[in-house]
């Protein structure tokens, strides 16, 4: 199938999907104009708005509160940026991607060089039950949760709480969790500069809001910013690999085209928060071609009807998603905890 046969039917059946690889190259090349502009407006409505939440401090910490959760989707689009630059998709040399990355990870709270290492692990297994546990949300099977002790299922239970993981999980991950190169402890001096270059960096940063302000930019604007943006980012990453009819294999059934292309959602957003998340809903794609800058998706879209009708998610659809957890080996499918205990019964 190519571009100029839109309504030729794709071939998604097993070890097929490594064919899109090829027809999806063409899409990989950024236009420098294009990921400067991009990333020019962006940085200028954070800035903007981080500016008009000081001004409004003057008279109202209400309003700048306001502002300051307004500014959190915003900081989504530069994290969507940097995972852009992570995957050398932005700017076509590499230490432009890794410097714009490195200095975007100090706003979104997150070492460019952990994360790019972590995230690279996450392409390369995901859908892979033999290699789960980095850069992906915790998921057991069926069997392995009912071979859990009652005090294991209740502590997996209490991870897969929304409240946990969309409440407590965001502070962790971005707060506590990203301070340290976490996985990656022994893999070389490089993980450990990344997170203590981007720690002292955002020390620095709060140490001069601090003597501009006093605590209240920090409390009233920084960290609400910091929390929606972290909150809307795993919420969207949950989405994208967590749904009913996503795709996990052994090691000995798993392929990485399949894994990439089945196992991950087209999540169906309004145009402006398609906007504020730099199209990063189009995952399917992204994971079966990760070299394809964010504002050249659309096009993939538009040539490949096929590719736009599958794995379709509404906002409304991915509500359903967080009742989800456990995955079904035989009826592969991702189930809730209740749908489990009836196989059970």
């Amino acid at each position: 199938m190519t571009p100029e046969h839109p309504e030729a039917r794709p071939d998604f059946t097993p070890h097929a999907t490594r064919d899109w690889v090829q027809m999806l190259a063409k899409y990989r090349d950024p236009s420098p104009l294009r990921s400067l502009v991009e990333l020019g407006v962006t940085l200028a409505a954070f800035v903007v708005i981080w500016a008009l939440a000081v001004w409004a401090l003057s008279f109202s910490w209400l309003a700048a509160l306001a502002l300051a959760l307004l500014n959190g989707p915003f900081l989504v689009r530069l994290f969507a940026i940097q995972h852009d630059c992570g995957h050398a998709a932005y700017f076509r040399h590499r230490p432009a991607n890794d410097w714009i990355g490195r200095a975007l990870g100090v706003l979104t709270l997150t070492p460019y060089d952990v994360w790019r290492r972590s995230h690279s692990i996450h392409h390369s297994a995901a859908g892979n039950l033999d290699r789960r546990g980095i850069g992906d949300v915790q998921t057991l099977t069926v069997a392995e949760y009912f071979a859990l002790t009652p005090r294991g299922r209740l502590l997996y239970r209490l991870y897969r709480n929304p409240a946990v993981l969309f409440g407590l999980g965001p502070c962790y991950i971005f707060f506590v969790n990203n301070r340290l190169p976490i996985g990656l402890m022994r893999a070389g001096w490089r993980y450990w500069l990344s997170a203590m270059a981007t720690n002292l960096a955002i020390v620095a940063g709060l140490a001069g809001l601090y003597l501009l302000g006093g605590l209240a930019p920090i409390v009233l604007i920084w960290l609400p910013t910091s929390l929606v943006g972290a909150t809307i980012g795993v919420w969207l990453f949950y989405v994208q690999h967590q749904f009913a009819t996503t795709q996990w294999d052994s090691q000995a059934e798993w392929q990485i085209h399949d894994a990439a292309l089945l196992g991950s959602s087209h999540y169906i957003l309004p145009q402006p928060l398609q906007w504020l998340t730099a199209n990063i809903g189009v995952h399917h794609v992204h994971h079966l071609y990760s070299r394809i800058p964010f504002y050249r998706l659309p096009e993939v879209l538009r040539d490949f009807p096929a590719l736009a009708a599958a794995q379709r998610m509404t906002i409304r659809q991915s509500l359903v998603n967080v009742k989800l957890h456990l995955w079904d080996e035989q009826g592969r499918r991702l189930l809730s905890f209740a749908q489990a205990r009836a196989l059970q019964a």
